[in-house]
């Protein structure tokens, strides 16, 4: 049996230490100025994307180690099913995220947009509807970054076209950032 998944995993995790501690640290740096201004963290991604954004919204929210904390304002902008569904059949799909960001984002906060294309109009309009308001983007991407590299903050492009590894990098990423501001709180 040949783990060669594992095996590019591994080497990929490893390219990525390598080459993203700038823009990692960039987006360690928001992380640790939208909460200590008081802000909110906005998830948002579709599919296995929207089951990460989730996932670290709670990380937040309750804890990321078995430590007591106080809890940080995080939400994940996949997970009202009415207002998903309202928005998409009122607004059009494409703007189920930039909706929520024109209605709860303000100056402080930070969007994080997860994608493995970059290219998602729904997470495009969100970046921009949030560069209008002054909420801070980053974008947790792979491929070449899409449309999304140039609209964000901070663009950290996992360097691969294989979606199932890009989603696993991007994990780590965010569980990294997560380890880095949790002692702080």
């Amino acid at each position: 049996m040949s783990l060669a998944h594992v095996r590019d995993l591994a080497r990929l995790a490893e390219r990525c230490a390598t080459e993203l501690d700038g823009p990692v640290g960039r987006y360690v740096d928001l992380v640790r100025g939208t909460i200590s201004g008081g802000g909110t963290l906005y998830f948002a991604g579709n599919g296995g994307s929207a089951a990460h954004a989730q996932h670290m919204a709670t990380e937040y929210v309750v804890r990321y180690q078995p430590v007591r904390r106080r809890a940080v304002s995080a939400l994940a902008l996949s997970t009202d099913s009415s207002l998903i569904t309202a928005g998409a059949n009122d607004l059009g799909f494409d703007e189920v995220f930039a909706r929520q960001i024109e209605a709860h984002g303000r100056r402080g906060d930070l969007l994080v947009l997860i994608s493995t294309s970059g290219n998602s109009a729904n997470q495009v309009r969100a970046a921009e509807v949030a560069r209008s308001k002054g909420v801070r983007t980053v974008g947790l991407l792979s491929r070449d970054g899409g449309r999304l590299a140039p609209l964000v903050d901070v663009a950290i492009i996992v360097p691969t076209d294989d979606m199932a590894l890009a989603q696993e990098l991007q994990l780590a990423i965010d569980h990294h950032v997560c380890s880095v501001i949790e002692p702080e709180l």
